[in-house]
């Protein structure tokens, strides 16, 4: 599951990524922020994930 959570991360991170570069050369401040939010929204799912991993027994 954990592994499931961390690649899911890394797609919204690529994807927000990636409308950001593309609205910000386009000039598209809505795609722009878009891209923006699911970046960050990527961020936060792999930083929950690593506090996750952080307080599991080993």
């Amino acid at each position: 599951m954990a592994a499931d959570e961390k690649a899911r991360a890394k797609g919204e991170q690529a994807k927000g990524k990636v409308k950001k570069v593309v609205g910000a050369a386009v000039g598209n401040e809505s795609l722009k922020a878009k891209g923006q939010a699911e970046e960050s929204k990527g961020d936060l799912r792999a930083a929950k994930e690593k506090a996750k991993d952080a307080i599991k027994p080993k």
